[in-house]
């Protein structure tokens, strides 16, 4: 993950701290699976120690791990976005300790505080654009013909 997608870096002192006033500690043990892809995406969460593998299904086949998330980074984006639905799994790699926030309080402060909500989109935004980035490689590094990712 690039330093501008982690919490630190992509929201200002003053939208970190509103955001993190709705967070509560949680954690996971090795193994636990945090969401899996297609199921309601109703919360998201920060890490504060340990790491979140990132996975997507491909028919026929074991899921692909896509990403490897730690200290600091975004668990789940499509909260963010309708139809609030998971498009990737994940699971704890080692033990987790991290903050939950649920997905619906912080929307509607988003909605109630249109320049943190922009904020708090950007930041979500570029996660996503990250993540499709790194899927595609991750994909093309598995299954394509060898050389053909390169560009």
């Amino acid at each position: 993950m690039t330093s501008t997608t982690t919490l630190s870096a992509a929201l200002s002192a003053d939208h970190r701290a509103r955001l993190m006033s709705l967070a509560r500690e949680v954690s996971f043990d090795v193994g636990t699976r945090l969401f899996e892809e297609g199921r309601r995406a109703d919360r998201f969460w920060i890490i504060k120690t340990g790491t979140v593998a990132l996975d997507l299904h491909v028919p026929g086949r074991r899921a692909a791990a896509i990403e490897s998330l730690g200290r600091g980074e975004l668990v789940g984006w499509s909260w963010h976005y309708p139809p609030h639905v998971w498009h990737l799994g994940a699971e704890a790699a080692s033990p987790v300790r991290a903050y939950e926030f649920d997905a619906e309080t912080v929307r509607t402060l988003c909605a109630q505080d249109p320049e943190f909500g922009r904020a708090v989109a950007c930041w979500v935004g570029q996660v996503v654009a990250h993540r499709l980035h790194s899927a595609r490689v991750r994909l093309l590094d598995l299954y394509a013909p060898y050389g053909s990712g390169g560009r």
